[in-house]
């Protein structure tokens, strides 16, 4: 890959700026591991491009904090990124969600069928984890695989989506404490394991580090955001079929503990996200306004 296209990458920019430029990268990376897409490598693209990429905005960020070079870090935020429209793809269909409007647009299982998007969903997950199974990546890569097969799999996301399914069957609603663990493994490890890249690329991933505290507040912010925007919001702002969680009678953050508490949390654990980066001074501004953004976006 021609990394000239990427020079400066790893300098601070404005949130929307930084945004931005992780979409460019991520995209042009995707387009130039299929240059000439069959119908499979069209469904992968059309799940993986157009949104906002924001866990591969994360781990951008988390590598420009961290001193990694450029050049490694545009696979692991093309992979988180792949790994996180995988679970799209499976999630809105009919088995599960059956959902028809992702990002505005038909879901992958409308646009093409559900064959296609169960296969999309599978080569997305299969790619996130040959991106990092690359030799550049040395000992460390066994570390960014491990980390992102255990909390995209049965100790994460998917045991998160397990438990969604099944709290639809249950007798008795969710408390708060078990929805916050379900949305913790289905949003939340995902998010963890983007802001984790950079400390995970220099050998530096402890448990107490001060980005693992910082994603874990994001990551249930962002889910009480998504629950708001499912009273709040509109189908045609969000992207997305809403009310449906309301109409389902599913035990949200927002039915538990009501529409302005539930607010007032959101801002409690963005101010805790931001206070958690303190240590980084003006160089984390940017990941402080993406913890903002996250309670602010309309989609």
């Amino acid at each position: 890959m021609d990394m000239s296209r990427h020079e400066g990458l790893l300098d601070r920019l404005p949130l929307d700026a930084a945004m931005a430029r992780a979409q460019a990268a991520i995209t042009a990376r995707f387009r130039e591991i299929t240059p000439q897409p069959d119908i499979l490598g069209q469904a992968m693209g059309h799940a993986l491009i157009g949104g906002k990429m924001l866990r591969g905005f994360l781990a951008f960020e988390s590598c420009r904090l961290h001193g990694v070079d450029a050049a490694l870090s545009i696979d692991p935020a093309l992979a988180i990124e792949c790994m996180h429209a995988y679970s799209l793809v499976h999630d809105d269909l009919p088995c599960m969600d059956d959902d028809d409007l992702r990002r505005g647009r038909p879901t992958v299982h409308k646009q093409w069928d559900e064959a296609t998007a169960v296969l999309a969903g599978d080569a997305l997950q299969s790619l996130a984890f040959e991106l990092l199974a690359h030799s550049k990546f040395g000992t460390r890569g066994q570390v960014l695989v491990k980390m992102l097969a255990r909390l995209g799999g049965r100790h994460g996301m998917v045991r998160g989506q397990m438990q969604d399914i099944a709290a639809e069957t249950t007798q008795s609603p969710l408390t708060l404490d078990e929805v916050t663990e379900l949305q913790h493994n289905k949003t939340g490890k995902l998010i963890c394991w983007s802001c984790m890249v950079g400390p995970m690329m220099i050998d530096r991933d402890s448990e107490d580090h001060p980005l693992r505290a910082y994603a874990n507040a994001i990551g249930l912010a962002f889910q009480i955001a998504d629950d708001i925007l499912d009273i709040e919001g509109d189908a045609a702002t969000v992207g997305k079929a809403t009310h449906k969680d309301a109409d389902a009678g599913k035990a949200t953050f927002v039915s538990l503990m009501g529409l302005d508490e539930a607010k007032r949390r959101a801002d409690d654990l963005v101010q805790s996200a931001c206070d958690a980066l303190s240590v980084y001074g003006n160089d984390a501004a940017t990941l402080q306004e993406a913890a903002r953004f996250i309670i602010a976006r309309k989609s």
